[in-house]
C-alpha cells in the first residue's frame, strides 16, 4: 500500500514538472517597435558625440512581457505575447536608431561601449503600458522623462517630460502593438528634437564658464504631453492611425 502510494505521488509530482515545463516553454508571439526616420528639416546639425543610456525603469517594465493595467493600481501581462527584448533595452535601441536615421549628429552610440561622449543622454521609462481601466480597446501611455548631461563635468543641462497616449484599433494584440509603436515613436521623435536642440552644434570646451542661471532653473524644463487622460476623461484620447 505505501509503495502504491509513493508511487502516485511520484506520478502527480512528474505531472505537476512536465506541466510547468511545457508552460514555460510554450511559444509566444514576438513584437517590436520601430524607430522614427522622419524629422523637421530644420533640425540642427550638431558636432558632438552622445552617448544613451539604457532607460530606467521600475520592476513592472523592467521585462520582455508586454504590460497591461486592469486598475490603476495594478500590472498584469498578455498572455503567449512578448517583446522582441526586455522594454528599457528595446527603448534604447529604437532611440539609438532615431538619432542615425536624422543623418544630423556626428556620432550616437549606446553608452555600453564606453564612447568618449560630449553628452549622455539619461531616459527614464515611466509608463510603457497598456491601460484597461478607461474602456476597451485600451489606451497605450508611454512616457519618459529624460535627463541630459555634459561631459566631463557631469552637469545636468537639460530635463524634460515626453508623454503620449494612443487609443489601440481594437483589443488584439497586434492592434494595441501598433499603439504602442505610435505612442512611443511621437516620444522619441520630440525626445531627439529636445536633445539636439538643447546644447550649442559644437563641443563643449573643458573650460567653458557654466551657465547655473540656464541650467539650474527649474523653469526651463520641458513638460510635453498630448493625448492623456486626466481623471477619469478618456474621451479625447485618439485611435491609432489606419
Amino acid at each position: 500500500m505505501i509503495a502504491r502510494l509513493a508511487a502516485a505521488v511520484a506520478a502527480a509530482a512528474l505531472l505537476t514538472s512536465c506541466q510547468l515545463i511545457d508552460a514555460a516553454t510554450e511559444p509566444q508571439d514576438l513584437y517590436t517597435v520601430m524607430p522614427k526616420s522622419t524629422f523637421d528639416p530644420d533640425l540642427p546639425a550638431v558636432y558632438w558625440q552622445l552617448a544613451v543610456e539604457v532607460p530606467a525603469a521600475a520592476a513592472n517594465l523592467n521585462t520582455g512581457r508586454i504590460a497591461i493595467a486592469m486598475t490603476p493600481t495594478s500590472t498584469d501581462y498578455y498572455a503567449k505575447a512578448a517583446w522582441t527584448d526586455r522594454a528599457p533595452l528595446m527603448v534604447q535601441t529604437r532611440i539609438v536608431d532615431s538619432f542615425e536615421n536624422t543623418r544630423k549628429i556626428v556620432a550616437v552610440s549606446r553608452e555600453s561601449i564606453a564612447l568618449r561622449s560630449n553628452y549622455v543622454l539619461q531616459p527614464d521609462l515611466r509608463n510603457f503600458e497598456a491601460l484597461y481601466y478607461y474602456g476597451q480597446p485600451p489606451i497605450v501611455r508611454v512616457r519618459i522623462i529624460a535627463k541630459l548631461v555634459r561631459m566631463p563635468d557631469r552637469q545636468i543641462i537639460g530635463v524634460a517630460s515626453f508623454e503620449r497616449c494612443v487609443r489601440a484599433r481594437s483589443d488584439k494584440i497586434p492592434k494595441v502593438v501598433e499603439a504602442f509603436d505610435q505612442a512611443l515613436g511621437s516620444v522619441i521623435k520630440r525626445l531627439v528634437t529636445w536633445t539636439l536642440r538643447t546644447p550649442p552644434p559644437r563641443p563643449p570646451s573643458e573650460t567653458a564658464p557654466y551657465d547655473i542661471e540656464r541650467f539650474r532653473n527649474p523653469a526651463n524644463a520641458v513638460i510635453d504631453s498630448e493625448n492623456c487622460p486626466r481623471g477619469d476623461d478618456a474621451s479625447m484620447v485618439p485611435y491609432t492611425d489606419e
